[in-house]
């Protein structure tokens, strides 16, 4: 199974830079819209079977593009939604940099449980088994490899992709995840595999060969965006 990881597009939260979590009717903004619509035209052209997505507005908007272009009814799944910031949920990132939990969720990732909500180690658990209970039941339906979409948070993303590359929680913040980025993991019997993270624009032409795109001299992926391209503000997460 090969499951491309969207983030959905800048949102208003990113743009005001509080802490969406769970709150209801965060929207994209302008430019949320047109990443959302640069993502569809990209991914469409990919023989694409499944699209599932966090139930959350933001997630939905990010996907509804690209459903319309395969014929796709998304697929909600509960274990995709944002972490539960509990107390934190709708406050200024800039006001939460003084609370001692944040230098604990950027160093110690996995020992840190929000106010009210969810611990980290937690939602990794829910994003990941989300993950691999959704790419089991397409490889039982299908009998062969299917090529699916889940489209979710930051963080959520992040935990997936530490999962899949060996890292330990505490590391997660090491991955730069940025909106309407896609991130492409492979799994097979051996294990997962890597093939792409945080890419915003380059061709995606060797998923549909199910050739993952070779490095080139020095190790980088040609047409990969590196990890700090200009829009690393625009986070919905610590």
């Amino acid at each position: 199974m090969t499951v491309i990881l969207l983030r959905h597009g800048v949102s208003t939260s990113n743009t005001a830079r509080t802490l969406a979590g769970h709150t209801p009717g965060v929207e994209l903004t302008e430019r949320g819209t047109e990443q959302a619509a640069a993502v569809a035209d990209r991914l469409a052209t990919l023989p694409i079977e499944h699209i599932a997505c966090s139930p959350l507005l933001r997630c939905q908007r990010t996907v509804a593009g690209l459903a319309d272009k395969l014929g796709l009814e998304p697929q909600h799944d509960e274990r995709l939604i944002e972490v539960d910031y509990g107390e934190w949920t709708g406050r200024p990132i800039a006001e939460l940099l003084s609370e001692p939990l944040w230098k604990v969720v950027q160093g110690h990732a996995s020992g840190a449980v929000f106010p009210g909500g969810e611990g980290l180690a937690q939602v990794q658990q829910r994003a990941v088994a989300a993950i691999r209970d959704t790419e089991r039941r397409l490889a039982d339906k299908a009998g062969r490899d299917v090529l699916w979409v889940a489209c979710a948070h930051g963080d959520i993303i992040k935990s997936i992709l530490a999962d899949a590359l060996g890292l330990h929680l505490d590391s997660f913040q090491r991955i730069a995840v940025e909106p309407a980025s896609i991130s492409v993991v492979r799994y097979s019997p051996h294990g997962p595999s890597v093939w792409k993270f945080n890419d915003t624009g380059a061709d995606l032409s060797a998923l549909a060969a199910g050739t993952p795109p070779q490095p080139a001299p020095g190790g980088e992926v040609p047409g990969t965006a590196s990890a700090d391209n200009g829009n690393a503000g625009h986070r919905d997460s610590p």
